[in-house]
């Protein structure tokens, strides 16, 4: 599902991620943790191939990163989707046509938009907010928005770069709660966190980065102590 080979990104002389090599499966659940400039961020752009490597090699749903030409490139973000900590919520939009965005880049019909926006919003217990603006709903609600939005096209991968940092406890453990449930279905998950209750209560895959190196890859980890 998802490789990396030896791979390093580097800005200008600074080496954001250096010589990472990993594999991640179909339906696999990973943490990645780290503190701030560890790394976590740009593994997650490298793999929307937002950022290119500087070295080595990725490959995601069989696509070669370093190789895929540009105008491939909206083929491959149609198997990934991303969750982020600010929401990226449009506030002249509804619930509902907030998570429709993406079906309707993609031409579907007004029938099949609307059922299958249903069918999410009903999975992260939105159903009767949908046709609510982002200033009427909390925040927990707004990041389910974000979640939803973020599957409704079906993405064979979901990521999320620290999707409960804006969250008080009960509601990122809802949150976490969504996220477990969409990857018991079958949607690989990557998360980014900083949250060492989170980790340490999910017992998932966790990969540790400091400095751009993976120093830890444990396959039911736990937030490594004193380094948060």
């Amino acid at each position: 599902m998802i490789h990396f080979e030896h791979v390093s990104k580097n800005f200008g002389r600074t080496a954001a991620v250096s010589d990472v090599t990993f594999e991640i499966g179909s339906g696999d659940f990973v943490f990645f943790v780290g503190p701030s400039g560890a790394g976590k961020t740009t593994i997650l752009r490298l793999i929307t191939r937002d950022l290119l490597p500087s070295k080595g090699k990725v490959v995601v749903d069989g696509w070669d990163i370093g190789t895929l030409p540009t105008n491939k490139v909206h083929i491959l973000r149609r198997s990934v989707g991303m969750v982020f900590q600010d929401f990226k919520l449009l506030a002249d939009r509804t619930v509902f046509e907030n998570v429709s965005i993406g079906l309707e880049i993609l031409g579907k019909s007004r029938a099949q938009i609307e059922k299958r926006v249903d069918e999410v919003l009903d999975l992260v217990k939105l159903g009767e907010k949908k046709n609510l603006f982002p200033a009427q709903i909390s925040a927990g609600e707004m990041q389910r928005t974000g979640i939803a939005r973020a599957i409704v096209a079906g993405p064979k991968i979901l990521m999320a770069d620290e999707p409960t940092g804006n969250l008080d406890p009960e509601t990122a453990k809802n949150i976490m709660q969504v996220l477990f449930e969409i990857n018991a279905l079958g949607t690989t998950v990557l998360m980014a966190t900083h949250n060492e209750g989170i980790v340490n209560e999910g017992k998932k895959r966790t990969i540790e980065l400091i400095a751009g190196e993976i120093v830890s890859d444990k396959k039911k980890g736990s937030y490594p102590h004193g380094r948060s």
